[in-house]
């Protein structure tokens, strides 16, 4: 049967191993950054939304430095990773821009996306660029990381920028077909698995060890897709190599590893937000927000706030509720608690006059709410 979850979604995350884009002794494989990019300017034209996630700085790096051995020092990595990230940058753009698209460089650490601020700043940010048809390029900032604050492995990086994004689907590609019962490196009758639940704890013990030049392995792949799986979104693992992998996944062809996950993306997320118990502040609500957010799940405006209680920052969990303070519904504010008191009772084009700037039109964006 084809794939209907991946034939349908409309915004996929894509990684991109170090082994499909380079080798130690060449460096990056600019034939196969074409290919890559030929496949997703496809997709683009089908109406989806792509964000890529590349390895391949490092080894880069290790190729125009003459280093042939992967250094151990954590300065040396990170003069690699900013020697090698220049060509690996040029090499997408040049790509992409044979096709018609922009591309544009995005550098994360963990840090990032644990300070829920910076997260809110990243989430707007390629939100924005995805808007602008422009094609996010991310890896790990690995010049500036240690070993307090790096993923790891792009594979768990691209995992936090699905739920990041609100994608529908990873897509991790690999040297492998596939995740396969036992490793099939040692094990000639090893099967793949075709599908299984993400976060099984089963998976795990199926999965090998990583290679020379990456970091991550099979492992690692399994583990990320667990975490997509907390925002609703299902996981391939499949081989880099094949032809047309991309494309031929968006058409429903049965190829690598569906890992899905337990519940429906939007679900996944209300479900997260409704568990969330560190409520950091109110919003009182008039009765026309009231009915507005209980009967058309639209978003939060100011303009139907009346009152703002307690102090919380931009991305907080805060409670809505009505003129009784019964609660209504809870989510993640778009503004801290001194920029909501300004702006409550206003029309939305007026936030900008009022703060200076205007980060969202609403208080609580719909996708960030779960009416209680």
């Amino acid at each position: 049967m084809p794939r209907d979850r991946l034939i349908a979604a409309r915004r996929w995350v894509v990684k991109v191993g170090s082994a499909l884009l380079t080798d130690v002794d060449h460096g990056l494989n600019t034939a196969a950054v074409t290919r890559w990019v030929e496949q997703i300017s496809t997709l683009r034209e089908s109406g989806i939304d792509v964000v890529l996630v590349s390895s391949g700085s490092i080894v880069e790096g290790m190729q125009r430095l003459g280093w042939r051995q992967r250094p151990h020092a954590l300065y040396q990595l990170q003069a690699a990773a900013a020697v090698g990230q220049m060509g690996l940058v040029q090499a997408y753009e040049s790509a992409f821009e044979r096709f018609g698209l922009r591309t544009a460089q995005v550098l994360l650490t963990q840090a990032d996306l644990a300070d829920r601020v910076r997260y809110l700043n990243a989430r707007s940010t390629l939100r924005a660029l995805l808007d602008l048809n422009v094609v996010p390029i991310i890896n790990e900032n690995d010049t500036v990381v240690n070993d307090e604050i790096k993923f790891g492995d792009n594979d768990t990086l691209a995992a936090l920028v699905v739920n990041l994004v609100e994608a529908e689907v990873l897509v991790i590609l690999t040297d492998q077909d596939g995740l396969f019962d036992r490793d099939p490196r040692q094990h000639d009758d090893a099967k793949l698995i075709v599908e299984a639940q993400a976060g099984d704890r089963a998976l795990e013990s199926a999965a090998g060890a990583g290679k020379l030049l990456g970091r991550g392995g099979m492992r690692t792949k399994v583990l990320a897709a667990a975490k997509a799986a907390r925002s609703g979104a299902a996981t391939v693992i499949a081989s880099g190599y094949e032809d047309d992998v991309l494309v031929r996944l968006h058409a429903g062809e049965l190829l690598g590893t569906l890992l899905n996950p337990a519940a429906e993306r939007l679900v996944a997320r209300k479900q997260w937000l409704a568990g969330q118990l560190n409520v950091r502040g109110r919003l009182t609500l008039d009765d026309g927000a009231v009915q507005v957010l209980r009967r058309a799940g639209r978003s939060l405006l100011p303009v139907g706030v009346t009152a703002v209680a307690g102090q919380f920052q931009r991305g907080e969990l805060v409670a809505c509720v009505d003129a009784a303070g019964d609660e209504v519904a809870r989510g993640l504010v778009n503004y801290s608690a001194d920029e909501a008191a300004r702006i409550i009772g206003k029309p939305s084009d007026q936030i900008e006059a009022v703060l200076g700037y205007v980060d969202e039109p609403e208080l609580v964006h719909r996708d960030n709410m779960v009416i209680i």
